[in-house]
């Protein structure tokens, strides 16, 4: 069996330093280890290793038609994955890049099939997190590197997060901090006209279009192969069942959960402007503000499963697109 993964610090100078060199030469040696990105941590390898990538896919248990997004630290490794590099690229990349916006552009030869789930097109982005911006630059190749969870669980967004899902799957977790997105990036396909949103992200809809125009929304994920992660109606889901409602006042919640047969003392509420009191089994009062919200969101849903949660009640969102990637990270968490 194989023991707990090692945990690398990378608070100063040296220990970032000591971190950067020993994840780069375990990932030329064709293994996995966990990453700080500024969304979620990933579960990292060579891209261009299919041996390495398939590590990725049995460490997770993710299903083989669910392709990867390739991280790289620049725009000339960003074009080398592609075969070719569009004006509407250049001008995201200027936008929004390095960040958390991810593009769905025409594959190159030298990415393998199992990066893309043997579709013809990869998604690309350039993360701004500076610990695996070093990582890419010190392995000089880029970075296959989903979320470092079990597969359709809950991102991890803290070391801690990850040594509890995957703590005895890999040797080497890199501590960077807390994630300061908090969710998973936007992704956009590039490789039709017009383009579509794949997956809403905190880069929203309406900023990606006042750099291009005019957007596709995306429809439900057809045809042979997935273009994006996180497509799947099940995902980034809790241990507790979750489910989302809308409420007045406390009288106005415990009548709902009366007629959904759960008891209070089992719910644990995450609320943001109608704010509860007991006697639930726990509260917790997140942000009512977009990017604080979703930076604390996938936290408090890891401390609501462990302590124990069988429900997690979180209330409704406002309306706006900048609340629209958050709104669907719920929606999967609760199907």
């Amino acid at each position: 069996m194989r023991r707990n993964a090692k945990i690398l610090k990378t608070h100063t100078p040296k220990l970032f330093k000591a971190a950067v060199q020993e994840a780069a030469a375990l990932l030329r040696r064709g293994e996995v280890v966990a990453l700080p990105t500024e969304t979620v941590y990933g579960l990292a390898a060579n891209a261009l290793d299919a041996s390495a990538v398939r590590k990725i896919f049995e460490t997770k248990g993710r299903p083989p038609h669910n392709p990867i997004i390739v991280h790289v630290a620049s725009l000339e490794m960003a074009r080398a994955c592609l075969r070719r590099w569009p004006r509407a690229a250049g001008r995201l990349a200027r936008a929004f890049w390095p960040g958390p916006l991810t593009l769905v552009l025409f594959r190159a030869p030298q990415i393998p099939d199992i990066v893309t789930a043997g579709g013809p097109t990869v998604g690309v982005r350039w993360p701004s997190h500076p610990f695996i911006q070093a990582v890419i630059r010190e392995c000089g190749f880029p970075i296959a590197a989903p979320s470092a969870n079990p597969f359709s669980q809950l991102s991890p967004t803290t070391a801690e997060h990850v040594r509890k899902g995957l703590g005895r799957r890999i040797s080497l977790i890199v501590d960077g901090g807390p994630a300061q997105v908090g969710i998973e990036s936007t992704v956009l396909d590039l490789s039709v006209t017009p383009p579509v949103l794949l997956r809403p992200g905190m880069i929203h809809e309406e900023a990606l279009a006042l750099v291009l125009g005019k957007l596709r929304a995306a429809t439900k994920a057809s045809g042979q192969f997935l273009k994006s992660p996180g497509q799947l109606p099940k995902h980034y889901a809790p241990q507790a069942k979750l489910i989302v409602l809308s409420w007045q006042d406390d009288a106005h919640l415990r009548k709902q959960l009366a007629e959904l047969k759960i008891p209070p003392r089992q719910s644990h509420i995450l609320a943001h402007t109608h704010i509860p009191a007991g006697p639930f089994a726990q509260i917790s009062v997140l942000p009512h503000e977009p990017q604080a919200f979703a930076r604390s969101l996938y936290a408090e849903l890891h401390r609501a499963d462990e302590a124990g949660a069988l429900h997690i009640i979180v209330e409704a969102l406002p309306k706006g697109p900048e609340w629209k990637a958050i709104a669907d990270r719920l929606h999967r968490a609760a199907a």
